[in-house]
């Protein structure tokens, strides 16, 4: 039995950043960004009092609406993410409880930007055991909390949003085929937010300081996950004996667009095989596999051979290769 994606939603802020704006807010321009990163604008959840729950809950009932889901049916809700609601309580709980699923059990995955790639071999573990039917699994992250507007560095690159796929069991072959994931703590200075954790609180110097924020050494993050992404692509392709020519679509985590283009050239993919939003997005952290399918699901065919990856913060990263289980609605 595989565990298969039957169901996609998504949901992105009203509230659109330009790189035009970001010009009068850092030392930066269009041309600039759009050179380095490929990205154009991002979303950004600007309501006070709103987390990151209030997209993963509007990304999870989107699912529920199109795909006509009992909510009361779902087993297991997961919710991957960097930045969650509060340090203690459950995100994924306050979600499941807001969505209706009364009868699922729930927790928080956090792999930074890994999160929803790890939370795929997760789900589809739990689908794959017998015990349960339907998992949803959900990524989102309100990246602009924990983004200093002033540091050019990181607030060009990050945006907030959600996505959500629903997990279930399929005995036609279709679903979950491999994956292969890998971690390595020693990167873990190189791209962190320091300040708010159990080791080092955060006292009054680090607010005035400003480092409570998200901290990046952009080249070591950039040569790691260049290298990285790319290598695990391409080994899954050799250990699941797929030709170029097999592959579907490459689903990359949407970091910097020439990340993703190093990693298709390593697996000689075309432009048309890969899928890209990071242009209106930018980085969504965990959202940006999942909003992916969001805005692919109209073209993905049942059958399809999609390869995922990702690379984060820890570091963390993998691939994993799965069939695309059903065709588009009419």
């Amino acid at each position: 039995m595989n565990a298969a994606i039957t169901a996609v939603g998504g949901y992105v802020p009203d509230f659109v950043l330009t790189n035009k704006m970001l010009e009068g807010m850092v030392e930066t321009n269009d041309e600039w960004i759009v050179s380095r990163t490929g990205i154009k604008e991002r979303r950004i959840l600007k309501e006070k009092g709103l987390g990151t729950s209030f997209m993963a809950i509007n990304a999870a009932k989107d699912l529920i609406q199109k795909s006509n889901l009992d909510p009361s049916e779902i087993d297991l809700v997961i919710v991957a993410t960097a930045t969650p609601d509060m340090q203690a309580a459950s995100t994924a709980a306050y979600t499941a409880a807001q969505i209706g699923a009364i009868n699922a059990f729930t927790f928080d995955l956090d792999a930074a930007c890994s999160s929803f790639l790890f939370g795929m071999s997760v789900a589809s573990s739990y689908i794959e055991s017998g015990r349960y039917k339907k998992v949803l699994l959900i990524g989102a992250d309100k990246n602009s909390s924990m983004i200093n507007y002033e540091d050019r560095a990181t607030c060009i690159i990050f945006g907030d949003g959600a996505g959500a796929v629903l997990f279930e069991p399929n005995e036609e072959g279709y679903g979950v085929q491999d994956e292969l994931l890998r971690s390595d703590g020693s990167g873990r200075e190189y791209l962190l937010v320091k300040y708010g954790g159990s080791a080092f609180p955060i006292e009054p110097i680090h607010l005035a300081n400003k480092e409570q924020f998200v901290y990046q050494d952009g080249k070591n993050v950039f040569k790691h996950a260049v290298f990285n992404m790319a290598d695990v692509s391409e080994k899954i392709l050799e250990r699941n004996h797929l030709s170029k020519e097999d592959i579907s679509w490459l689903a990359p985590h949407q970091a910097n667009k020439r990340i993703i283009d190093a990693t298709a050239s390593r697996i000689g993919l075309e432009d048309d095989k890969v899928m890209m939003n990071i242009q209106k997005f930018g980085n969504t952290t965990s959202a940006t596999l999942p909003l992916l399918l969001y805005d692919y699901e109209s073209q993905l065919k049942k059958g399809d051979k999609i390869i995922f990856a990702a690379f984060g913060g820890g570091f963390n990263w993998g691939a994993l290769y799965l069939t695309w289980a059903y065709n588009p609605s009419a």
